[in-house]
């Protein structure tokens, strides 16, 4: 394999994150028999010297290639939550489930896999231009590795700087000793990753709050009422969980969930 079809095995992975995410599970397993832990040594011994044929027109060896594809697989779940809209998403269910009272219903694959695609629905405009900008002129091979690399980022960037506080990305960038951005495009991606995430947090814990209150309402009549009936061995929760549902249930609760997550992005 020589390096330009090995920097396209690793690096388009990367332009279509959440795509690949649903390969990283499935890549694992066919890998494993293939390599063994006393091989990984030694290659790695020999990667300096690989990598230095590479250049001049050499070979990798599969132990080495299957080595860094799986080194690098193993970013994207980080990337992912990072730098698209799932983190966000994924708080918000959280907190939902945890206002119905319900301990494992939806389960967490639900959750994540429900997160997952309205993440996809979410980001869908931004990688069809990462696909129009980078992965589309790369494959026609109009342009290099690093241009389709810095294309890709710059589109993400555009999205993530969208969703983020200026007073969370001041406050990154003072910490950060930077000087004073002429544009929201010169803000690095050590400054605007970690700004971003915090932006999202306070978002997603904001809808939270205004998820809880009904329900929060729910539990202090139930309360009341069994604490009036002298019921005060009932658990308020048991008797308020059938009711948050049917308040859910009633208002359509998941279509206004799913369409405000969505929308909140806008």
């Amino acid at each position: 394999m020589r390096l330009r079809d090995l920097r396209a095995a690793v690096i388009l992975p990367l332009l279509l994150l959440p795509a690949t995410a649903f390969a990283a599970p499935a890549a694992a397993p066919a890998a494993a028999p293939g390599s063994t832990a006393a091989a990984i040594p030694g290659a790695l011994d020999r990667a300096f010297g690989q990598l230095a044929g590479a250049q001049s027109g050499g070979t990798l060896s599969m132990s080495l290639q299957l080595l860094l594809i799986m080194g690098l697989l193993t970013i994207l779940p980080s990337l992912i939550l990072m730098m698209t809209s799932f983190t966000r998403i994924l708080v918000v269910l959280g907190i939902l489930r945890q206002a119905l009272g319900l301990q494992q219903s939806p389960p967490n694959q639900v959750l994540i896999g429900l997160s997952l695609f309205l993440s996809l629905f979410v980001m869908a405009p931004t990688l069809d231009k990462v696909n129009q900008t980078a992965i589309s002129p790369y494959s026609a091979g109009t342009i290099n590795a690093e241009q389709a690399i810095a294309n890709a980022g710059a589109e993400f960037h555009k999205f993530m700087i969208r969703q983020t506080r200026e007073h969370d990305l001041s406050m990154f960038a003072d910490m950060a000793h930077a000087p004073k951005f002429a544009s929201s495009a010169d803000v690095p991606f050590s400054i605007l990753l970690p700004a971003f995430v915090t932006s999202e947090l306070k978002t997603a814990f904001q809808i939270g709050f205004m998820l809880f209150l009904p329900f929060l309402v729910i539990d202090l009549v139930v309360s009341s009422v069994l604490m009036s009936l002298g019921m005060m061995m009932m658990s308020p929760t048991i008797v308020s969980m059938p009711f948050k549902l049917l308040l859910f249930v009633l208002v359509d609760g998941w279509a206004l969930l799913m369409g405000s997550l969505a929308s909140s992005f806008g």
